[in-house]
């Protein structure tokens, strides 16, 4: 059974921006799918579909690594 989180990411602003932190993302243990809804240069929502709960901290860290960064939920 999956889980699908959604996150709530600031600072993008193209397509080249969602294909970064989709990149990062997917490289997490158990990410089965990343799409994003993209509001340019505002908070974009980030739904990842995973074979479980991922730890928030190894999300922003892949955020960060992309050069974003997670919004205060």
């Amino acid at each position: 059974m999956s889980t699908t989180t959604t996150y709530s990411v600031s600072g993008m602003t193209c397509g080249h921006c969602t294909s970064a932190v989709t990149e990062e993302i997917s490289k997490l243990v158990g990410v089965q799918d990343v799409q994003i809804d993209l509001v340019a240069g505002g908070t974009s929502a980030v739904r990842v579909t995973s074979e479980s709960a991922l730890d928030e901290s190894a999300v922003r860290d892949a955020v960060d690594e992309a050069g974003y960064a997670l919004a205060a939920s």
